[in-house]
């Protein structure tokens, strides 16, 4: 028997003020529920990110029988507060999953309702649907897919007397293009790095997990992660980068390090494309031509699609949810994760999880998106693999990991033997012998 909350009560003060109307397709699921039906909905930093309001306002457009309320949570705490959320039944009807590596702990813990009929539905037209199936069954479904991008700043690289990215770039092409853009800067008087590497360490396996055949996370063996960092270190020494040890110490911003032109390449998701335009826009980045292009591949077999790596952001549905209106939240997530809803988030510079030719057209019509042609291949054209395959062991496999990680680049311990004790506490404390 379904449980019901009391959220009515309990959602009251929290839900935020922003309350949209809507009906599910044709009118049909809400005249059958009786009326107009109030679904809630999780979310996380309102003000400064659109996607919630921009999905909920294009839904409310072709369905005014639906009132979507959001319950905002703390954008760092929000598995934290939203678990505590579902043990006490006072959760949202749907809530998103904002970070792919603990979706298995919902959906494990049957905090998901079986969503496998909207899934369907979609068709094979939404990236990283099978992110969120387990055994064929499907517990949520992604309404944004980011991708990880090389940005480059066009007149950094004319200065420098440096021919742009393109769109078969391999890291070895990546490296003589740093080294060529080091000493061009240089002889230019500029102050700016060839590149600028982020301290997270999905700059750095994220890519390497996607683009090196084989490679497992669950199997205990990190070497595949070998080259990648002997690339990132052999960067910082030569000082083509900022050193890991500054960036954190000195608690470097991306945002900053590449919107005030202090390094001319950034691998980085696909995400940033709407901050640098709302930057450029408020005036906290520089005005400066600039592109993306896909990520350096591993070697040229990968040019006509170009493998990158990025987690969706997914959608599902709370199983203690009214029985009434479970319809009507399908048919939001429908909306969501299907052209409607990826077009509307696409016109605000989001990069949704449906890429479709209207989609497309919508994203490269906001004011500021670069339209050359290369930019439109990375948009339109890659192999993203998750950064987070889903398994119960993923969340504790990748926090050993962040430890190699903070050990390699701070030069405290050399690669090989940072990655060989990876794959030993690997063992010893998550796969035990397998």
């Amino acid at each position: 028997m379904r449980h019901r909350h009391p959220r009515r009560t309990a959602l009251t003060a929290a839900v935020t003020a922003l309350a949209l109307t809507a009906t599910a397709c044709g009118g049909s699921d809400t005249a059958d529920s009786g009326g107009p039906v109030t679904l809630t909905m999780s979310a996380w930093s309102l003000n400064s990110t659109p996607e919630f309001t921009k999905l909920a306002e294009a839904f409310q457009a072709e369905n005014p029988d639906v009132r979507v309320e959001f319950k905002e949570y703390d954008a760092a705490n929000y598995d934290t507060q939203l678990t505590a959320d579902l043990a006490a039944g006072s959760a949202p009807d749907i809530y998103a999953l904002k970070t792919l590596k603990n979706f298995i702990t919902y959906q494990s813990g049957e905090q998901l309702l079986d969503v496998s009929d909207v899934a369907a539905g979609l068709g094979n037209r939404v990236n990283g649907l099978g992110n969120y199936q387990v055994d064929g069954v499907a517990y949520a479904v992604p309404y944004r897919q980011d991708s990880w991008y090389l940005y480059y700043n066009e007149d950094l690289f004319a200065a420098a007397g440096v021919a742009p990215p393109t769109d078969t770039w391999t890291w070895a092409e990546y490296e003589r293009a740093s080294a060529d853009l080091t000493a061009g800067l240089k002889a230019a008087g500029s102050p700016a790095k060839a590149a600028y590497q982020h301290v997270w360490q999905s700059t750095v396996q994220g890519l390497a997990l996607a683009q090196t055949p084989g490679a497992d996370l669950n199997s205990g063996d990190y070497g595949y992660l070998e080259p990648y960092y002997e690339r990132a270190l052999a960067q910082q020494a030569s000082g083509a980068q900022v050193d890991y040890g500054t960036a954190t110490t000195n608690t470097l911003q991306y945002q900053a390090q590449f919107g005030t032109q202090q390094a001319a390449m950034m691998v980085m998701g696909s995400w940033y494309v709407a901050t640098l335009l709302a930057q450029q826009e408020s005036g906290d980045a520089q005005p400066f031509r600039w592109g993306f292009a896909p990520a350096p591949q591993r070697d040229g077999s990968t040019e006509d699609r170009p493998v990158t790596f990025g987690d969706p952001t997914g959608l599902g549905i709370n199983p203690a949810i009214d029985e009434g209106e479970v319809a009507a939240a399908k048919e939001f997530l429908s909306f969501a994760a299907g052209e409607g809803g990826a077009t509307a988030l696409a016109s605000i510079g989001i990069t949704p999880a449906t890429l479709t030719e209207p989609v497309t057209r919508a994203y490269f019509a906001v004011r500021g998106v670069p339209g050359d042609e290369l930019s439109r291949f990375a948009f339109t054209t890659h192999d993203t693999r998750a950064e987070n395959p889903v398994s119960p062991e993923t969340a504790a496999l990748q926090n050993i990991l962040q430890d190699t990680h903070s050990a390699i680049m701070s030069g405290s311990t050399p690669v090989d033997e940072a990655l060989r004790e990876a794959g030993d506490r690997a063992r010893s404390e998550v796969l035990g012998s397998r």
